[in-house]
């Protein structure tokens, strides 16, 4: 095989050719990721994961399989790895558990869960959507303040949040470091004006290339979409679309036995059936 780098040692980096039996009908990069992910679950790497070189010398197998075998990993979530960043064996991090029916705040939801919760701000500024005004009760051209966050829990990506308030009471968020706090704490401490309840509507999505890429997910993947609309004392004051991550977000919901609500008789929640399922 030829060779474009000098291979390391044999104590180092052992051979597992032996592991593979070329005269099987099973794919060779199948028999590699079996091998390896038997390894995963033995704790067998305690250092850095193998790049693709280093696992190519062990299996003797090219590149390409080796590629597939880190492919289905990925697939998988038994390895993580980003444009630019090698494999990394996935950590158990905390999955971020929210109850229903409360008003939450994702950023308290993160702390709770015992991650460090870190935002990048792709976007703070005013601009016009027409769509989102009319949601907001007001004129197509209405001015909006329009926050864009990458929410991180540690070091991972969780959610990608993008949230509109009406630039009559948002403008004076501009200046607000959003990398470490919560958007309603800001909100309140810089304009006085607090949330005091709302709608939110949660759906299971498939992200676009572009936003798996964002939150580290190999597509296809599911994620969860959550609509929101936020009011003050009734008012509609921010409307919010968020793309969580499915596999680090759960919502969970206490039951409680009620009578049936006679005709007419609003429910507390209500199910809806996608069009497709009606």
């Amino acid at each position: 095989m030829p060779q474009d780098r000098q291979a390391p040692s044999a104590e180092s980096n052992p051979s597992r050719s032996s592991r593979l039996d070329r005269a099987s009908t099973v794919p060779v990069w199948q028999q590699v990721h079996a091998d390896v992910r038997a390894r995963l679950d033995a704790g067998d790497f305690t250092g850095p994961f193998p790049g693709e070189f280093d696992l190519a010398e062990q299996y003797e197998v090219s590149r390409h399989t080796i590629r597939e075998a880190l492919r289905q990993l990925r697939a998988e979530g038994a390895i993580t790895s980003g444009r630019g960043r090698r494999a990394r064996v996935a950590t158990a991090d905390p999955v971020i558990t929210q109850s229903t029916g409360v008003l939450y705040s994702l950023f308290s939801s993160v702390e709770a869960s015992g991650l460090a919760q870190v935002s990048v701000v792709r976007a703070l500024d005013i601009r016009a959507d027409g769509v989102v005004a009319v949601r907001l009760g007001l004129e197509e051209s209405s001015p909006l303040l329009y926050l864009e966050r990458l929410r991180l829990a540690g070091d991972e990506p969780l959610a990608l949040d993008r949230a509109w308030i009406p630039a009559a009471i948002g403008e004076g968020l501009l200046g607000a470091d959003f990398r470490r706090t919560s958007l309603y704490d800001e909100l309140l401490a810089l304009t006085g004006i607090p949330v005091t309840g709302g709608q939110e509507t949660v759906r299971a999505v498939i992200p676009s290339k572009a936003e798996c890429q964002t939150l580290g997910l190999t597509p296809p993947s599911a994620a969860c979409a959550v609509e929101r609309t936020a009011t003050s004392s009734g008012v509609p004051i921010e409307w919010r679309h968020t793309l969580i991550r499915a596999d680090r977000f759960w919502l969970t919901n206490s039951l409680d036995g009620r009578p049936t609500p006679g005709p007419g008789t609003p429910s507390a929640s209500a199910l809806t059936l996608a069009p497709s399922i009606q």
